[in-house]
């Protein structure tokens, strides 16, 4: 039986997934328990809380940990999320996501961590269940799911700012978004600190994409520098910052085009010429980072009546890596290759159009659930199975690289300066 093994859970978008690794990072067991997104308006973005942050958590565990010693679980989440919980801490609301209109406010310029958009969750919370015994975000639910205890790491709290102020909850914030009890919020827990007992890319120049519904991209750079329209945060690594975000360009705009464009798998690369493909406003739910637009809408420009299905379908693969790449230029364009991880590396065309527009080698990780693995080894610094994260290099593994093609490249870059000019 394999010793020292932990597992990280990842609440996605649109699944829950989890990988349980013993300690040189093997991945011994997966799962991945989809759940659904209720967006059935473009204001509306939501999870059935109970589902997603508790069963599907649960779930998901119990898949990739029978018959294994689990010395410690650790949960990764969308950030701001929030929802309305009963006395036994099982969601009785939606659970609140990132751009939902219930958290719209005055300054989506600002990023999760000063926005102020979980106040506003709270604010509406407040107001729709004022009887709720807490106000809880995901990663409050699966730990309270998980081991009896609602508790949110201050790393995570930083997304709560203002209602969070770096030492605690501001209980002025919370009196004005309706909340004068602030038991009812989680508690916090500091750094890697154990919460409770459960059953059972790191040089400068490199780029992490995440290919999953939400776009993430987070250049590294050995100082910390700010850019208007992109978030700072600072590195795991000591002496390190990632610049970058989140974007809406991801694999939620690309399942929705797949699902408007009717085109054959089958067909040949042919069938299109990469010289003669439109280009995508791919704002289908507006856009986060860098343009915070929540009323942004996706639109297919220069289009003519010999324009196949394939050629708009291929344009919506350029149009996400037109958003990296828009996000690289602004944080200085100093990216020498990207890594690539999430379930969108499993997209051929997808990563070959990342390479292709970006002009930069993308190495493709060997686990596509990234943060799963990672909350996995972060779980192993609160086991006390490792010092601290700055190992956590040697869990990092490449599948394959993908070349960018120098012809394409050239192609692509003006299709790239005419996506700039839309944008605007």
């Amino acid at each position: 039986m394999a010793k020292g093994v932990t597992v990280g859970i990842d609440i996605g978008t649109t699944s829950v997934k989890a990988v349980a690794a013993d300690d040189a990072g093997r991945v011994l067991a997966r799962a991945r328990v989809p759940h659904p997104v209720k967006s059935a308006h473009a204001g509306e973005l939501a999870h059935d809380a109970a589902v997603a942050w508790c069963d599907g958590v649960l779930a998901a565990l119990a898949q990739v940990s029978p018959e294994i010693d689990v010395r410690a679980v650790n949960v990764a989440a969308m950030v701001p999320s929030l929802c309305a919980v009963d006395r036994a801490g099982r969601p009785v609301s939606d659970g609140l996501l990132y751009g939902d209109g219930r958290g719209a406010g005055t300054d989506p310029t600002r990023s999760p961590a000063g926005s102020g958009e979980l106040v506003r969750f709270l604010a509406w919370l407040t107001g729709a269940y004022p009887d709720a015994a807490g106000y809880w975000p995901a990663q409050a639910v699966a730990n309270h799911a998980l081991g009896g205890v609602a508790a949110m790491d201050t790393v995570v709290a930083m997304t709560a700012v203002p209602l969070f102020d770096f030492t605690g909850w501001d209980a002025g914030v919370a009196a004005e978004a309706g909340l004068d009890d602030l038991s009812r919020l989680p508690s916090l827990a500091a750094g890697q600190s154990a919460i409770a007992e459960v059953d059972a890319a790191g040089d400068d120049g490199d780029v992490l994409v995440i290919l999953g519904s939400t776009l993430i991209v987070w250049a590294v750079v050995p100082e910390w520098i700010e850019v208007e329209g992109l978030w700072t945060v600072p590195h795991t690594a000591f002496g390190k910052t990632l610049v970058g975000g989140a974007s809406n360009a991801g694999g939620l705009f690309l399942s929705w085009a797949d699902h408007l464009i009717v085109c054959d798998d089958a067909e040949p690369a042919a069938a299109f010429d990469i010289g003669d493909v439109p280009v995508w406003q791919p704002f289908v739910r507006g856009e986060r980072v860098p343009l915070h637009d929540p009323d942004r809408r996706a639109s297919l420009h220069d289009l003519h009546i010999g324009t196949t299905p394939a050629a708009a379908r291929h344009a919506a693969l350029e149009a996400s890596a037109f958003a990296v790449r828009h996000l690289l230029d602004l944080a200085g364009g100093a990216g020498r290759r990207i890594v690539a991880t999430g379930g969108g590396v499993q997209r051929a065309g997808w990563v070959q159009a990342l390479a292709d527009v970006t002009g930069l080698p993308v190495d493709v990780v060997a686990v596509p659930e990234g943060a799963a693995l990672g909350a996995a080894y972060l779980a192993r610094v609160t086991a006390g199975l490792e010092v601290d994260a700055s190992g956590a290099s040697r869990w990092a593994r490449t599948a394959h690289r993908v070349e960018p093609d120098a012809a394409t490249n050239t192609v692509v870059t003006e299709r790239y300066h005419r996506y700039r000019e839309l944008v605007g």
